[in-house]
């Protein structure tokens, strides 16, 4: 390895455009979230960590637009099997 390297005439490497639909973005998480994806990928013998976080907050948010009707329900439902 050399003491000392000329980046004079360096040029910055392309930067590969985001797949239509996606955007790119800095997010800051912690980092105990980022290992429990980390290692859930890995448990599952490889894939995309940043797929499987997309995929989380898509069914979050899937959960959150579920009508009140259907919560509502859903909460009858429990109560009534729990009176037995």
């Amino acid at each position: 390895m050399k003491k000392e390297y000329d980046f004079s005439h360096g040029k910055r490497g392309p930067v590969v455009p985001a797949p239509p639909g996606k955007v790119r973005l800095t997010i800051r998480l912690d980092a105990e979230i980022l290992d429990w994806f980390w290692n859930k990928v890995n448990e599952q013998g490889g894939g995309n960590y940043q797929t499987m976080i997309n995929e989380a907050l898509r069914a979050h948010i899937q959960q959150q637009d579920k009508t009140l009707e259907e919560t509502l329900r859903r909460v009858i439902r429990e109560e009534l099997r729990a009176q037995g």
